[in-house]
């Protein structure tokens, strides 16, 4: 690229408002994996949800779809990244009906948008930039879904096209902003959802590309259906979409900075077992009765709304001398910044007496407040 490109590039930057904090997305490099790295199997149209990198969401819909994925956090990326989410198929699928998609998304908080000025005559464009792979070269298709109410003027995408098998290609797309529809009103709710298509049925890509309307503006473009063979795959990483007509390059944040971004969203709290410890101290805690133990955890940041609680493996109460299984942790009352919880274990413990809990290797807590 010139000189005169770059400068040129960068004006166009300074003029839509941004030379830091261009980047909407959240974890776009794909290094925070709070959930874990491990592969996840046996993905259906009925495991809709968070798997593995945070804040991307596996999703895929139909009647008549019976494929499935193995998602999956990759340490094979382009230059520049070390990281990537990987879906692989598993189980094929020739034909997943009209009404039958595959995506990966994420999605964005309305209060972080209201400067794209949606629903009126100055809604600014929107730039998509990212590195994908595949096998199966083809077709694709990336759109904007807007949350509003109204259900007739909220979707949008374009086609681009993966032409190398196994080669990591970079892709741009500028969309149009929408002058006719206002975002979701909730601050802290649904904003934008950016999906990336790997398969879509007829329902959804019956109209123009680059233009809002409502679910046959979807996957505009969408030929390849990656579901069609085994050990069919695809990947992504260096997800950028910024305010304005020009993909600038990708803005790399530290890894402490995108991991409080995503805790936000997620609070994963275990041992860290990859450095040999085998447990580690969750929380403070003081005996109500014999079984009953309360306890207040303070989140690193404050999260988007209440979250719930849930735990997987083996914790364990201390109280006194005595250790003691947990058999349920519940919210007795929780804010955005903190939660108070009910942690019943095994019998035994003296009332008034302090004590923690500890998490084991094989365990977790995590609060979550995804969108």
């Amino acid at each position: 690229m010139s000189k005169a490109r770059q400068l040129a590039d960068l004006g166009n930057v300074y003029d839509d408002g941004a030379l830091s904090n261009r980047n909407l997305i959240i974890n776009g490099a794909m290094q925070v994996a709070q959930r874990g790295t491990s592969d996840v199997t046996g993905l259906t149209q009925a495991s809709d949800g968070y798997k593995t990198v945070d804040r991307w969401r596996f999703n895929a819909n139909g009647g008549s779809n019976t494929g499935q994925i193995t998602m999956s956090f990759e340490t094979d990326a382009p230059n520049d990244f070390k990281y990537s989410t990987k879906y692989l198929v598993t189980t094929a699928d020739t034909d997943i009906g009209t009404d039958g998609d595959l995506r990966l998304e994420t999605h964005l908080e309305a209060q972080n948008l209201r400067h794209l000025n949606f629903g009126s005559s100055n809604a600014k464009q929107l730039t998509l930039s990212f590195w994908v792979k595949s096998n199966k070269i083809g077709n694709y298709s990336a759109g904007l879904y807007m949350d509003s109410a109204s259900n007739s003027n909220n979707q949008i995408s374009q086609g681009y096209t993966i032409n190398a098998s196994g080669t990591w290609e970079y892709k741009t797309l500028t969309f149009v902003g929408n002058t006719g529809t206002t975002m979701n009103t909730t601050d802290n709710d649904h904003g934008l959802r950016v999906w990336f298509f790997q398969a879509a049925g007829s329902d959804y890509k019956g109209e123009s590309s680059n233009t809002w309307g409502g679910t046959s503006h979807r996957a505009i473009g969408q030929d390849v259906n990656l579901y069609d063979t085994v050990n069919n795959y695809f990947q992504i990483t260096g997800v950028q979409l910024e305010v304005g007509d020009t993909a600038t390059p990708f803005e790399h944040r530290s890894y402490g900075d995108e991991l409080a971004r995503c805790q936000r969203y997620f609070l994963m709290c275990k041992p860290e077992t990859s450095a040999g410890i085998t447990h580690a101290g969750f929380a403070n805690l003081n005996a109500r009765s014999t079984t009953a133990r309360y306890s207040v955890v303070h989140f690193p940041v404050s999260m988007r709304v209440r979250p719930s609680v849930a735990y997987s493996g083996s914790l364990t109460a201390y109280s006194g001398s005595g250790s003691y299984a947990v058999s349920a942790i519940s919210m007795n009352g929780s804010t955005e910044h903190a939660a108070e919880m009910e942690i019943t274990a095994a019998s035994g413990a003296t009332v008034g007496h302090g004590g923690w809990v500890r998490i084991l290797a094989d365990a977790y807590v995590e609060f979550d407040s995804e969108l």
